[in-house]
């Protein structure tokens, strides 16, 4: 393959648990020739490869000389904290995305790939899977997926008015990554929890609660997918997730720990306690949404992307629960312990 067929390839988000994923597949894709990486923060020291960083606000800079003459832009730029200020998660996420979307569509970018999630779509069943075709409406209680569902419509528009650009939206379940340990315990733990007692051992029970069921993903397989997405000639949107979906039974399995069923109230009490004293940066209106969220179908993906996960969604958790207790980080401002 001769150079003026590689793509390039710009990413946003690059330097978070799913820029590092997709920054690592697009490197060993061949075609892919040159990646732009933008993030709020970038690497210390550039590493070997096709990638370059640029330190950029999407919410606030022009980001047309970014995207002009690129093949791919894939958005996956999202701040999940502060929960406690709605208004700043809107502007970063809502604000940002609708800035990239305008920017690829004013420098006619030929694909647009952009990472929707599972807490788009509308509360759904447990114990059926949904098709790509589920209304994605949200759950209207918590920023997260107000925003992700916001960013659904704002997606819809982008397609009637640039009929040429391919678009496509990955909807992952929960991404965990060994090297995401510390960011993730950081973002939805806090600062008061030590990572030492995040042990098997040391937790000897976890709950059973209606509709506590979800599905996750390991990051690399994700950063697998977008890849695919990027250089492949697929449109649309695509469920990504790996089996089993998690229950009481598998988190009791991955930790040796007994099951303990709970009703849902008192547990959304003591988060909303925590929660209000700033003990943990959770807000209880989070686990409304997980309770509310449908299981997909990855049929799609499968079928149509060739995708298939390397690693069960059990592996994917057990790989980030053993990470915690070693502050597993990444040398990216975002990972980094």
């Amino acid at each position: 393959m001769n150079d003026a067929s590689l793509l390039n390839v710009l990413v946003t988000g690059a330097t978070g648990n799913l820029g590092t994923a997709v920054i690592s597949a697009l490197e060993h894709n061949p075609r892919v020739g040159k990646i732009i990486g933008l993030a709020r923060r970038t690497p210390d020291r550039r590493p070997p490869g096709k990638t370059s960083y640029a330190a950029v606000d999407i919410a606030a800079e022009d980001l047309l000389p970014f995207v002009t003459g690129v093949d791919v832009v894939i958005h996956l730029a999202w701040q999940f904290q502060p929960t406690r200020d709605p208004a700043a998660t809107w502007d970063v996420n809502v604000l940002g995305a609708l800035a990239v979307f305008d920017a690829a569509s004013r420098a006619h970018v030929p694909s647009l790939v952009y990472a929707s999630s599972v807490g788009a779509y509308a509360p759904g069943p447990k114990h059926a899977a949904v098709k790509e075709d589920w209304p994605t409406h949200g759950w209207p209680g918590a920023a997260y997926t107000r925003e992700k569902s916001y960013l659904e419509r704002a997606l819809d528009t982008v397609e009637l008015e640039n009929p040429s650009m391919r678009v496509v939206r990955l909807r992952p379940g929960f991404v965990f990554q060994h090297a995401a340990a510390t960011e993730q315990r950081r973002l939805f733990a806090g600062p008061f929890l030590p990572p030492q007692l995040v042990r098997p051992a040391l937790i000897p029970f976890v709950p059973s609660m209606p509709g506590l069921t979800f599905q996750a993903v390991h990051a690399d397989d994700v950063g697998d997918a977008f890849a695919r997405a990027a250089t492949t000639h697929v449109r649309g949107s695509f469920n990504i997730a790996a089996d089993p979906p998690v229950t009481a039974q598998v988190l009791a399995d991955i930790l040796g720990a007994r099951i303990i069923p709970l009703p849902i109230a008192p547990v959304r009490a003591l988060i909303t306690v925590l929660w209000k004293l700033r003990i943990i940066p959770t807000s209880p209106d989070l686990l409304d949404a997980v309770l509310r969220l449908p299981l997909m179908d990855t049929t799609r993906a499968r079928s149509e992307l060739g995708w298939a996960p390397r690693y069960t969604s059990a592996q994917a958790l057990t790989e980030l629960i053993r990470a915690v207790p070693g502050r597993a980080d990444a040398p990216t401002p975002p990972l980094s312990a």
